[in-house]
């Protein structure tokens, strides 16, 4: 009886932990992804540099993730999400004060976005989810709804960064977000170490259990790895991200470049979050009841959609049009990837699973802004680049649906992982 009372209330706490992620990735978020090609906009008005310099900046923080993504993982599994957010959020704070003070100088913009990105990714998503998918194993999907949710919060922060670079300079706005960073990331802490959202829990979340870990049936790295399911997941996760990765960085400067104002460009940024905040929560609560790659793969089919609607758009009318598209693909997929992969491989070392799985997709992703840019400089339109990643999205509609539950191989002691990794206690 004690053990379901400890249990229950875990798991109402978890609830909490779902509140407390949803609110870092709107601000790890907003200012690093969604706001992403304002800053650039930015950056190109103030500098004059090509659009491959000013978007490559992006590809170089990018990289320093899929460096490091695999042991965020690892780390999340070991230290716990709260450590991750406190180091990184701070770290991410630093980088913008940095990129504050850039100036003209190329090697002060690229350097300081390495540091924002790298701190704001390892005190983000990979801990926030990871402490979802242990403490929610039941309702992963809507925790994890409820994580992805805060990004598309975090959009709405687009248009007062926009505003406040216009307004009050470049340099006041980047250090207003680094500061920010640094005061926000103790409460973090307090908040994902209070009740021990620790590694090594039981897949039961039951914080008060220090005693031996049951196998709960989850894969540890190692046998994850040797499954193809891994592999279609992490193929199907970094196909459908190449097309995010070119819209992030390149969204409002496409739209000025068709005509759009500054501002009204920026505003459109909120109109697909909007619409994506209530995707990301219908679809982890369908998610959690129906076969969750058939609604992956009508979400990218959406997104494919959306991409060449932006494509071929002139006006702010075919903006509004993506818009909309965008928000209900993107928006419904996300939660449901990772809960996918939470529900074949389990949660005890998800946050090393993630890591690892996130490679190919940051990967991808890093090349993707500085090779639409690229394009752009070399044809003068965005047009092609944007349809090539419509493609791959439409690839991983299609790639998603050939996924399989794995079977786990059987152990010869459930409680001494065979690729050497030892649970915490």
């Amino acid at each position: 009886m004690n053990r379901l009372i400890r249990k229950t209330r875990s798991t109402s706490y978890g609830w909490w932990i779902a509140i407390a992620g949803s609110l870092n990735m709107s601000l790890t978020s907003g200012p690093t992804f969604h706001a992403q090609s304002v800053i650039f906009a930015a950056v190109e008005a103030q500098t004059g540099w090509s659009r491959t310099l000013v978007s490559g900046v992006g590809t170089f923080g990018r990289f320093g993730g899929a460096m490091l993504g695999p042991i965020e993982g690892f780390m999340v599994d070991r230290i716990g999400s709260a450590w991750m957010m406190l180091v990184g959020l701070t770290i991410g704070g630093l980088g913008f004060v940095m990129l504050s003070q850039m100036g003209d100088s190329a090697i002060i913009y690229y350097v300081a976005y390495f540091i924002l990105s790298l701190g704001f990714s390892g005190g983000g998503f990979v801990p926030a989810t990871s402490a979802v998918a242990k403490w929610l194993p039941t309702r992963r999907a809507t925790g994890i709804a409820i994580v992805l949710a805060g990004s598309s919060i975090g959009g709405f922060m687009v248009p007062a960064i926009s505003w406040g670079i216009k307004h009050h300079g470049f340099e006041s706005t980047m250090m207003s977000m680094g500061i920010a960073g640094i005061v926000v990331a103790p409460g973090f802490f307090w908040i994902f170490s209070r009740r021990g959202a620790r590694p090594g829990d039981q897949a039961t979340d039951d914080p008060e259990n220090d005693g031996p870990v049951d196998d709960d049936g989850s894969f540890t790295l190692r046998e994850a790895l040797h499954t193809r399911t891994f592999w279609v997941l992490s193929a199907t996760h970094a196909l459908s991200n190449l097309s995010t990765a070119a819209i992030s960085a390149h969204l409002v400067l496409h739209l000025t470049d068709i005509g759009i104002p500054d501002l009204k460009a920026a505003g459109v940024i909120p109109i697909f979050v909007g619409i994506a905040f209530f995707a990301q929560l219908g679809g982890g609560f369908i998610g959690d009841k129906v076969d969750k790659r058939l609604m992956l793969s009508t979400s990218l089919s959406i997104q494919t959609v959306a991409i060449i609607f932006l494509a071929y758009a002139s006006s702010y009318t075919g903006a509004v049009a993506f818009a909309i598209l965008w928000g209900i693909g993107f928006g419904s997929r996300g939660p449901i990837m990772h809960a996918l992969r939470g529900d074949y491989f389990g949660s005890r070392y998800f946050g090393s699973i993630l890591g690892i799985a996130s490679f190919p997709m940051i990967m991808g992703m890093t090349a993707t802004p500085v090779l639409v840019g690229l394009a752009f400089d070399l044809q003068g339109t965005y047009r092609w680049a944007f349809l090539t990643t419509a493609a791959t999205a439409f690839l991983a509609s299609g790639l998603i649906l050939t996924a399989r539950r794995p079977v786990r191989p059987a152990r010869q002691d459930a409680r001494a992982p065979s690729d050497g990794v030892v649970p915490n206690s």
